[in-house]
């Protein structure tokens, strides 16, 4: 066989392998392209990415985990995207089912205001509306309050500093409604324990449960406030002689809107225990309840030491 003879064979073989390459590269690049779209399909539908058998180290297996994790990413995000709407409407139905009442009562009195000729008693729907405004204002308020703290729109700034200002602040805002009912306040708080808090906010924290604790204690009752360091946290005990809480609704008072049926003659909206229960937590604190009926509760607030 000459050499002539040779070169076209090996021509031949060369061109076949060429054309088998070249059927089995489109095949490979029609199967990669079509496995590509069905992962970015499944990944803009948020189903679940089909499953691959190829090592890592190819180039399939390469782009397969970097989709992967891109997928992953998404369905995070996906579902902080539909736990954010979910909060929104629910804040939306809180703020439509709470205001209801009165604005409501607001109209009332005012149409009974406009048909009313007595002076005595047009007098007495102005107190009314007055005291549902207030009401209204005070809702309102403490929904704005909620959403910027569950949104995160306002932060705590937690520094060193002595806890019994911040104590005493809320302690002096609650002295009034105290002396309306006769009760009795007591405080014990070192003046050297300081520890670290958002003093703002914590003295919010504090007015709720002080405010809690003056509306469910009867006349001639009351309310001591001590303060213990302990290891890890500092705590801040919080106890009255009111009527107490039944250890099925313990967990529940510190949920948003919570109201005893015993109490729904109290006023409020029962958003004050959900507040402070927030804002221990934004500060790596929490809150617990200690009561039996009958027998006073006992809040305790704890506070890390570092």
């Amino acid at each position: 066989m000459d050499e002539m003879t040779v070169l076209a064979a090996a021509l031949v073989l060369i061109c076949i392998y060429l054309g088998f390459s070249r059927r089995r590269m489109k095949k490979e690049i029609y199967g990669f392209t079509s496995r590509l779209e069905r992962c970015l399909d499944a990944i803009a539908l948020g189903k679940e990415m089909e499953e691959t058998l190829e090592e890592g180290d190819t180039l399939w297996g390469k782009v397969y985990e970097r989709l992967k994790r891109l997928d992953q990413i998404w369905h995070k995000k996906n579902a902080e995207n539909l736990k954010e709407k979910k909060k929104i409407k629910e804040l939306i139905s809180d703020i439509s089912h709470q205001t209801k009442t009165p604005i409501a009562n607001i109209k009332l009195y005012v149409e009974l205001l406009q048909e009313e000729g007595n002076q005595q008693e047009a007098a007495r729907f102005l107190k009314k509306i007055s005291a549902q405004t207030e009401k209204l204002d005070f809702l309102l308020k403490s929904m704005v309050k909620m959403s910027r703290l569950e949104t995160g729109v306002i932060e705590i700034h937690c520094k060193r500093q002595p806890l019994l200002k911040t104590l005493g602040r809320a302690v002096s805002s609650i002295v009034p409604k105290a002396e309306q009912k006769q009760i009795r306040l007591s405080m014990d708080c070192d003046s050297r324990i300081t520890v670290l808090h958002d003093s703002k906010w914590t003295e919010e924290a504090l007015f709720n449960i002080l405010d809690n604790a003056v509306k469910y204690t009867g006349r001639g009752g009351s309310i001591q406030i001590s303060v213990t360091v302990q290891e890890i946290f500092t705590k801040i005990s919080i106890k009255d002689t009111g009527k107490g809480i039944v250890l099925e609704r313990q967990a529940e008072i510190f949920t948003r809107f919570y109201r005893e049926p015993e109490v729904s003659d109290q006023e409020g909206i029962g958003v004050g225990l959900f507040l402070a229960r927030n804002i221990m937590t934004l500060q790596n604190g929490y809150i617990e309840v200690r009561s039996e009926p009958g027998a006073g509760a006992d809040f305790r607030l704890y506070l890390p030491n570092r």
